[in-house]
């Protein structure tokens, strides 16, 4: 099984546990969890979401999917690194599954918007899975498949979501200190709410044809 090794910005604060569920932001995938990374829009709702997920361990914001090393998230703003804002999810396998976290994913965000998520314009807010496990990267195709014929028959585009291994996202850079848990240190903070508002089926584990 690919174990992927998550690159932290080196100049940036490192702050040790999660403010809402006490657990290292960097918390490996050891025995009993998985570890994916999810991009849907504005991270700090994004993390939200999934800090609240039964099953959820350990979140962490971030930046994943360019190509500029060390990015910053002014720089990353710009939309000239090619990273997307992505959230890091570790989960525990006993109490969910990689399935019931995708299915998550494409409920809280529209992934038919591209380079955007409502009135956030730009790269760095499109939608990704970038998976840790083949059985992962199987369930994520597949229920962007299952999704993409759901939310069709109700108007919608195409699905945008880009879907691949971590190792080919390249490192994830930890984002810094006042993104992490962003929405818990400010209450009132901005969340994206761009839904499509259609379920999303929970599938049984894949792994790739």
């Amino acid at each position: 099984m690919f174990t992927f090794h998550d690159v932290i910005h080196p100049h940036a604060p490192r702050p040790g546990v999660h403010v809402v569920l006490g657990t290292p932001l960097d918390l490996p995938a050891d025995e009993g969890h998985e570890v994916v990374f999810l991009a849907a829009g504005c991270f700090w709702g994004v993390e939200k979401v999934f800090w609240e997920t039964e099953g959820v361990v350990a979140t962490a914001t971030g930046y994943m999917g360019g190509t500029t090393p060390h990015p910053t998230y002014e720089q990353v703003c710009t939309g000239t690194t090619g990273h997307a804002e992505t959230v890091r999810v570790v989960y525990d396998t006993g109490v969910t599954d990689a399935a019931r976290i995708i299915s998550t994913f494409f409920e809280i965000h529209d992934p038919t918007q591209g380079d955007r998520q409502g009135n956030d314009v730009g790269s760095q807010y499109r939608s990704a899975i970038w998976t840790t496990t083949p059985e992962q990267l199987g369930t994520a195709l597949a229920t962007r498949d299952a999704y993409a014929e759901e939310i069709a028959a109700r108007g919608f585009g195409p699905i945008t979501t880009e879907v691949g291994p971590a190792e080919l996202a390249g490192p994830f850079w930890q984002a810094e200190d006042h993104h992490q848990g962003y929405l818990w240190k400010h209450p009132n903070g901005y969340q994206c709410h761009a839904r499509t508002g259609i379920a999303c089926p929970v599938l049984p584990p894949r792994t790739p044809a």
